[in-house]
């Protein structure tokens, strides 16, 4: 199991987010992997880029056709940019670093996030693109911003082949 924080964990707010700090991780088993956010990890040769996906609410406020309830289409987009948090100075806080975190090199073989818990799946140029859901039903903030999440969906992926298979919970 890999964890990586998001907007509501305790961590600073600014992206790239670190890991979660010792006085966290020591709660948990050793078999668990703590990485920040975003954070590029190899699963048996196949390479997925997590990042938790906050820049979704700036792309789906800026692009034309992309939505919440097609995430699919902003990752899609971050990848067409080569770029994780392609809007500068709207919704994402980004922290001042040497380095910017966000831009997509190398390319990976699945851009998974998750931040605005209704399920995406789709591919852009052969990267496979994955929104997990959420367990948790629509809250009050989610029906002011008519964001109707999907609970209880997990997508799981053959590395193998990339297939992607949707369980229902």
């Amino acid at each position: 199991m890999i964890i990586s924080p998001g907007n509501h964990d305790a961590v600073r707010q600014a992206e790239p987010q670190p890991r979660f700090p010792e006085r966290i991780t020591s709660l948990f088993s050793d078999r668990i992997t703590f990485v920040g956010n975003p954070a590029l990890v190899d699963l048996d040769g196949v390479k997925v880029l997590m990042y938790h996906g906050r820049s979704i609410d700036d792309l789906v406020a800026s692009v034309p056709g992309v939505s919440y309830q097609e995430p699919e289409k902003a990752m899609a987009e971050m990848v067409k940019r080569r770029h994780l948090s392609p809007i500068y100075g709207s919704r994402v806080s980004i922290a001042p670093e040497k380095q910017d975190h966000f831009v997509i090199d190398p390319v990976p073989d699945i851009l998974h996030c998750g931040h605005v818990h209704t399920i995406g799946v789709g591919n852009y140029k052969s990267v496979l693109l994955i929104n997990s859901g959420t367990w948790q039903s629509q809250t009050e903030f989610q029906k002011r911003v008519n964001l109707m999440p999907t609970p209880a969906k997990v997508p799981v992926v053959d590395l193998s082949t990339l297939r992607t298979t949707l369980l229902q919970f």
